[in-house]
């Protein structure tokens, strides 16, 4: 019978149904019924046999250096600059170019890449458009003094002056279209120059904005600075709205005026290397798959930590608060990464696809699973408004209604003017059955992942101390990266972010469903919130937090280990 009926059916290979033969017996190529896989490969079962999706073969593939073969490709392979340099010259235009994220970040990491041979200089001109009334000249200067490689300051002057030549700057308005006129002029001499008038050419826009100018400022873009010979592609950054209603505004109106494939939602914490290597590290190793489940993991704690205030920036951050700054993005973004199931491929759509199933699975957030906080000396910055109640701590537990998760909780924490500056995963395992050795005192076994500022991974255990006699302690099984990589230099988030853009791979981008469900998860919570339904606690600066938080953490089940503090491995020789 199990013959019978394979022979008359087939497999679609992305979510393994079985489907009659009738549904694609005149066409072998069909795509699957299933609205959320429409690349799948579904081969006959009568007389072709079940072959791999690799062997796909249809009349409309893309064609040889198209976008959509470079999007096909684009997670296959190393990075080289002979794939990095397919498509022709590249414009790269930074808008908000004179703002402090461009010159902190987005700067840099482009000056990066260039350094890194990532950006040759025959193919790539950078654009800097902000309202500013600088010459290009006295922008250049501007930005001079961020660019920097990792944590060293000594660059030879002729690369960063090289590196400055290759930008341009225009001053204009957001919402006329005389600036992006210009813009548009200057970006045509540049392929012209680069590529001659009938070569490919590929224009990126990053938007290091507020969100509010969002849709002024892709309209302008769409109306008079599209490409016309290639691919054109959005960078825009968090937030993306205030709740869901304003999301799917946003959401709304970009997706007017280009495709998802055009757009990349960018959360730099999806480009930091301890959150790429979570994939590998859950899938690539054996002893991770029988544990990583509710029945020996007992709890998953997801830290941000920053030991200084708002400092200067107190009026943005009263818009929007802890959680729609950190945790709503952030975090939400890695516990989707340690949660999700096994993709079928290393395809950016079959992670993001694991990454919504894991969102769509969160339950409504109780009010008892939150517990929120203000520091002490917040309302003393003259942008802050006096009554302020906007938190700058909150701890919110989630809670996953699935097979692998279901009893789990997760916690996710974010605060400001804390005890220290850290951000990390911390897995806690569920207690040894039968403590022979009455060493459940001592703590529960771990596995933490350090995000920052020293990406670093270990797993603490319990093990005999040397000696006579049987007693037991705390330690840890490491890796330290800045000991054991010690010649290799860990690139920053944005690098690998706008690395991935140029090269079409959104893996690390959030998707519009993404983004909504995300939403729909917190918006009621922040709406009850404003409402004032819940007390924002205070508390010291340099603390924990509100002691509220750590007996929320004790409810729930972590139980913190206290005389056991790990410490990096050092590269100093014993003396």
């Amino acid at each position: 019978l199990l013959l019978l009926l394979l022979l008359h059916h087939c497999l679609c290979f992305a979510c393994h149904r079985l489907l009659p033969c009738h549904l694609f017996y005149f066409d072998l190529h069909l795509e699957c019924p299933s609205s959320s896989h429409t690349d799948c490969f579904i081969p006959c079962g009568i007389g072709s046999g079940f072959f791999p999706p690799e062997s796909k073969m249809t009349t409309n593939s893309p064609d040889i250096g198209s976008p959509a073969l470079e999007r096909e490709n684009s997670y296959r392979g190393e990075i080289t600059l002979e794939n990095i340099s397919k498509g022709g010259c590249l414009s790269i235009t930074v808008f908000g170019a004179s703002g402090d994220l461009a010159k902190k970040k987005t700067f840099p990491a482009l000056f990066n890449l260039y350094r890194q041979g990532f950006l040759p200089s025959h193919l790539v001109q950078i654009f800097g458009y902000a309202r500013s009334n600088l010459s290009g000249e006295g922008f250049r200067d501007r930005i001079r003094g961020y660019l920097k490689a990792g944590n060293t300051t000594d660059i030879s002057a002729p690369v960063t002056n090289e590196f400055l030549d290759l930008i341009t700057y225009v001053s204009g308005p957001y919402d006329g279209q005389e600036g992006f006129l210009k813009l548009e002029e200057e970006i045509s001499n540049h392929e012209e120059l680069r590529c001659g008038k009938g070569g490919p050419t590929r224009r990126i826009f990053y938007l290091a904005l507020p969100p509010s100018v969002y849709p002024v400022v892709c309209e302008m873009i769409r109306k008079y600075c599209m490409n016309q010979r290639g691919w054109t592609r959005v960078v825009a950054e968090k937030p993306f709205g205030k709740d869901l209603v304003s999301a799917e505004k946003l959401s709304a109106k970009m997706g007017e005026l280009f495709t998802e494939d055009e757009i990349y939602r960018i959360d730099h914490y999806l480009g930091k290397e301890i959150v790429q290597n979570l994939l590998v590290v859950r899938f690539a190793n054996r002893f991770f798959l029988p544990l990583w489940n509710r029945d020996n993991i007992d709890n998953i704690q997801i830290v941000f930590k920053e030991d200084f205030g708002t400092e200067g920036r107190g009026g943005y951050f009263d818009e929007y608060g802890i959680i729609r700054d950190i945790i709503q993005n952030h975090l939400l973004q890695i516990m989707c990464l340690v949660a999700m199931e096994k993709p079928v491929s290393l395809n950016p759509e079959h992670i993001r696809d694991e990454k919504v199933k894991v969102l769509r699975a969160v339950e409504h957030i109780s009010n008892d699973d939150v517990v929120l906080g203000q520091y002490e000396g917040y309302r003393d910055d003259p942008t802050v408004p006096n009554d302020s109640v906007t938190p700058t701590f909150a701890i919110v537990v989630l809670h996953i209604n699935n097979e692998r998760w279901d009893g789990v909780p997760f916690i996710l924490k974010a605060g400001k003017a804390l005890d220290s500056k850290k951000a990390e995963i911390r897995v806690q395992l569920k207690d040894v059955p039968g403590d022979i050795f009455k060493c459940k005192k001592q703590g529960r076994n771990e596995f933490v992942l350090i995000l920052q500022p020293s990406e670093a991974m270990y797993m603490k255990l319990t093990v005999k101390q040397p000696g006579l006699e049987i007693s037991t302690a705390q330690s840890e099984l490491d890796l330290s990266y800045r000991q054991r990589y010690q010649d290799i230099v860990i690139p920053e988030a944005y690098e690998r972010l706008l690395l991935d853009t140029v090269r079409g791979d959104q893996q690390h981008f959030v998707r519009r469903d993404e983004l909504e469900v995300a939403w729909k998860i917190f918006t009621p919570l922040l709406h009850r919130i404003d409402d004032g339904e819940l007390k924002v606690i205070p508390y010291k600066q340099g603390s924990r937090g509100p002691p509220e938080a750590d007996k929320l953490t004790e409810r729930v089940g972590y139980i913190r280990t206290h005389g056991y503090v790990w410490i990096p491995p050092s590269l100093a020789l014993d003396q």
